[in-house]
């Protein structure tokens, strides 16, 4: 089998533009001490996509929560533009699985709010402008009005794909955002996200637990070991050229070969207890 490509050189220094350096995480509870992380080293390019995979309990969701500012590290530091995180800010936006959208306030409303906290330099038309602006990226102008006990799950999480990128955030969390939906809805999604990265261009860290949805979005793949302490296995290097699509990726050789190499680093070399 061909070796895939496995990332191991670092970026330069001038592409840094998200770091962890020698981030651990650990968690006191009345059971004791629980260390999460153990020695997260990781540079992210500005503007590029990175999916994070692993097991249930492999950190992942705590890695994303140290970006969003949630939670900060036990040891070491997470850094945005050379700035060590400290609290959640609007230059950093979460999209989460369940859409946490307010019931009550309509599909614009639900944007506009977070645009209105965000960028509170904008008058209300310019604001109006921009909420609709996102809607329209998301195929949602004709819903607007609407609520959310109105609308699909896919459509409530293109209204949560459109409230976070409507407030220009520097880098894009997102926490399995299409895990619940149905497979003709994900691959749906997972174009538009494609489109509307390549023209907002946000830094962008996903956990998924997709390979193939991975392999389709990433520019890298980081592969986490399980936990407890968990590090950072491997990371591979993703090599289809942008933009991509479904078919032209898995006609090629090496979409199988990166294929199957994350399979065995999750379900041989890593493989859950509970697998």
């Amino acid at each position: 089998m061909t070796t895939p490509l496995v990332d191991s050189p670092r970026p330069p220094e001038h592409s840094r533009f998200l770091e962890f350096k020698q981030v651990s995480q650990v968690f006191e509870s009345r059971r004791g001490r629980y260390e999460a992380l153990r020695d997260i080293n990781l540079q992210v390019n500005q503007g590029e996509f990175l999916c994070v995979i692993g097991h249930s309990g492999c950190g992942k969701s705590t890695l994303l929560n140290m970006v969003s500012g949630f939670l900060r590290p036990s040891a070491g530091e997470v850094l945005l533009a050379g700035q060590p995180i400290e609290r959640p800010g609007p230059d950093r936006m979460v999209v989460f699985q369940n859409y946490s959208l307010l019931p009550w306030k309509s599909v614009r409303q639900n944007v506009e709010l977070a645009v209105k906290a965000a960028r509170p330099e904008l008058d209300p038309a310019s604001r109006r402008r921009v909420v609709d602006h996102h809607l329209e990226m998301v195929h949602l102008g004709d819903a607007a009005d609407q609520r959310p006990g109105q609308i699909s799950g896919g459509m409530k999480q293109r209204v949560a794909i459109a409230r976070a990128l409507a407030v220009n955030p520097a880098v894009l969390v997102l926490d399995e955002p299409f895990g619940a939906l149905d497979a003709i809805t994900k691959e749906e999604l997972q174009e538009e996200l494609l489109a509307i990265w390549r023209e907002k261009k946000p830094t962008v860290l996903m956990i998924t637990h997709d390979i193939d949805e991975a392999l389709f979005l990433a520019d890298r793949i980081v592969m986490m070991t399980n936990g407890p302490a968990a590090t950072i296995g491997e990371i591979l290097t993703v090599p289809f050229q942008r933009p991509r699509s479904y078919e032209d990726i898995q006609a090629d050789a090496r979409y199988g070969n990166l294929r199957n190499h994350a399979l065995d680093f999750l379900y041989r070399r890593h493989a859950h207890a509970d697998s």
